[in-house]
């Protein structure tokens, strides 16, 4: 009898151990991003702008490396992204272009600058590792990054870089101000 209640107490519990995945990893798991590194080329100069935030949010708060860009010019844009709180780092920036059809990033100034896409999807949709600046006059400005996680990239707008219809969840969003001169 003792051997019929311990197989009626175990039966359920190896049912639920049963019935879990082998590997739990989740392939799309979404990755903690501490860093986001913005190169920007224009042609004899590069200047980088600078995100970092290795206890994520909450906590100490981000430290911002600016760099001062020239007016009217245009730069050739990438994007780099890490996760610096594990040792050793992890560059994240091809995992988000192997999975571009869930990724895309929005860009937005509070000036007279704008932004152009310079990498697309495999189905045709802008990603945003890629781009091009163009800054306006002298002045500064706040240059505004966000990458969305499964945004509608078929929504109205959306390919132009509007976030308004966006949907999706923001996996990292920055506003660096920057000065013009």
């Amino acid at each position: 009898m003792n051997i019929f209640k311990i197989s009626v107490l175990l039966t359920p519990a190896l049912l639920i151990f049963s019935c879990q995945p082998v590997d739990p990893t989740d392939p799309h798991e979404e990755e903690l991003i501490t860093t986001l590194q913005i190169d920007l080329d224009a042609g004899s100069v590069v200047h980088v702008l600078n995100y970092q935030d290795l206890d994520g949010d909450g906590g100490n708060a981000p430290i911002l490396s600016l760099d001062t860009l020239l007016a009217n010019t245009t730069y050739s844009g990438s994007i780099r992204l890490f996760n610096e709180s594990e040792t050793p780092s992890e560059e994240l920036t091809a995992e988000v272009f192997d999975e571009s059809e869930e990724h895309q990033f929005f860009f937005s100034t509070s000036g007279n600058s704008s932004f152009a896409y310079g990498d697309q999807d495999n189905n045709g949709f802008p990603v945003g590792l890629a781009f091009e600046l163009v800054t306006g006059e002298a002045g500064s400005e706040i240059l505004s990054v966000t990458l969305r996680h499964q945004p509608d990239k078929g929504a109205s707008g959306v390919s132009d870089g509007d976030i308004t219809n966006a949907g999706g969840e923001t996996d990292i969003e920055v506003l660096f101000d920057v000065i013009i001169e």
